[in-house]
């Protein structure tokens, strides 16, 4: 598709901080077909601050989610102040890649002559309607694919492709001398001399932050907003135990969310090696010991003690896409979650992006290729639409192509490139669910068992100690 006059963009993504994260790659792509454009992301306020400094962002629009707690007056005039600040800004290409009916009115408000979005079927009467052009999904990518591909598959189906599928996450130098100040105060023996991130995102160190060292660290992120999604707390602080026995440094966080942070302290109640801050948690001869920075980090915070960390361990949470994003293997727990949908996404997929640690990659492929272009060449027409246009294009994937499935199968223990998900091989799994019949609570998570999570994590630090 040859879209002509391209100056400024406008990408919606307004969800959870995780799924703003795996949108990159989509800021990516346009950044290299449209290197003049100015890019402007629309997202969540408080989900903003992880694509704070990308590259192939100009212009990050936080939409206040408090908007919806207000009466309906405050609501109406709130919105409508909002959209007319959309459209006074002059954007003549919207991508939603929400789906949701908020998104799609956006996307037509904000008069964008080009506006792609994804065919949906939920939702109002007539909103595919909204968009000039559609990206259709087969029945296999609607119950097989990963989000980064979903998110990505809304522009590519138009010419609008990159080689390179990274999720990344930019540190600024701060967050990472807040980490070194961690390591110092706390005995932590450390080095990594080069960040992980990719050359176009990170901030080169200039001698290196850390001292020479050799410890080993393992980044513990045991909560989710949605507590559904957490494994049992004894089992998590066994893990943890058996980690520090091992002479491992454990760094522990949470969000400051007050449910988190009461989850947290749980867990942390149950580990011996646990102490208070001002005494030494590296106690045992030096080695071994967990620090607590549960509720005391931001996300760029976060994004860095994953970077540093030689493996992450946490359940389906958005700390899980950040330490993806920043090199650093992932073992998580799954439970009603679909790997195939959100599992951790290696950047060295397709053998592109940036690449970590020199480790083999064993992807998996079903039949393979690039999605095609359109399977029209009349553009059905649109009552909302008007002008050389004509409504809206529509583009598919052939029957019975699909592309690569990181995580190729329903349920079960997957590894995706240097990332693992551990989940039960239960029928009933992905379900969706916030828990079974209504209990918010998980069973297939809580029956997964301390032995097998202990096997896999052990294999994962023998590899990364090769």
């Amino acid at each position: 598709m040859n879209f002509s006059g391209i100056k400024k963009i406008l990408v919606i993504k307004l969800r959870h901080i995780g799924d703003v994260l795996l949108s990159v790659p989509v800021f990516r792509a346009l950044r290299e077909n449209f290197p003049e454009a100015h890019i402007a992301a629309l997202v969540n306020s408080g989900t903003e601050e992880v694509l704070e400094a990308s590259p192939f962002i100009n212009e990050i629009i936080a939409f206040d989610r408090g908007i919806k707690k207000m009466n309906p007056v405050q609501r109406y005039r709130k919105e409508l102040a909002f959209l007319r600040m959309l459209r006074k800004k002059g954007f003549d290409t919207a991508v939603d890649l929400t789906g949701g009916d908020r998104a799609a009115i956006i996307s037509f408000v904000s008069g964008a002559s080009y506006r792609l979005g994804p065919d949906v079927k939920e939702g109002f009467l007539g909103k595919r309607y909204l968009y000039t052009h559609l990206a259709v999904r087969n029945n296999n990518q609607r119950t097989n694919q990963h989000i980064v591909l979903q998110n990505l598959d809304i522009i590519s189906r138009f010419g609008v492709k990159t080689d390179n599928l990274s999720v990344d996450i930019s540190i600024p130098e701060d967050a990472r001398v807040f980490v070194k100040k961690v390591f110092e105060k706390n005995g932590i023996n450390k080095i990594k001399t080069t960040p992980l991130c990719p050359p176009l995102i990170r901030g080169e160190f200039k001698g290196g932050v850390f001292s020479e060292g050799n410890a080993t660290v393992v980044h513990v992120h045991p909560t989710s907003r949605w507590l559904f999604k957490c494994w049992r707390d004894e089992y998590m602080a066994e893990v943890i135990n058996w980690m520090t026995g091992k002479g491992i440094t454990v760094i522990v966080t949470s969000a400051p969310d007050k449910r988190e942070m009461e989850k947290a302290k749980r867990i942390l109640s149950l580990v011996p090696e646990f102490t208070p801050p001002h005494i030494p948690p590296l106690a045992r001869g030096g080695i071994g010991g967990v620090v607590n920075l549960c509720g005391k980090t931001n996300i760029k915070q976060l994004a860095a003690i994953s970077e540093v960390s030689d493996l992450f361990f946490g359940v389906d949470s958005a700390p899980m896409h950040i330490a993806a994003a920043v090199g650093t293997p992932v073992v998580a727990l799954l439970g009603p979650s679909g790997a195939f949908h959100w599992g951790p996404w290696d950047n060295n997929y397709r053998g592109q992006g940036s690449g970590v640690r020199g480790q083999e990659r064993p992807y998996q492929k079903q039949n393979g290729g690039d999605c095609p272009g359109f399977t029209d060449t009349t553009p059905f027409k649109s009552p909302l639409t008007k002008g050389d246009l004509g409504g809206c294009r529509i583009a598919t994937v052939p029957m019975g192509q699909t592309e690569e499935t990181p995580y190729p199968k329903r349920n079960g223990i997957q590894t995706f490139g240097i990332h693992t998900v551990i989940q039960q091989d239960w029928k009933c799994i992905p379900c969706g669910k916030d828990g079974c019949d209504g209990s918010k609570t998980s069973r297939c998570l809580e029956e997964i068992k301390t032995e097998e999570v202990i096997n896999i994590l052990k294999g994962k630090l023998k590899a990364i100690k090769k």
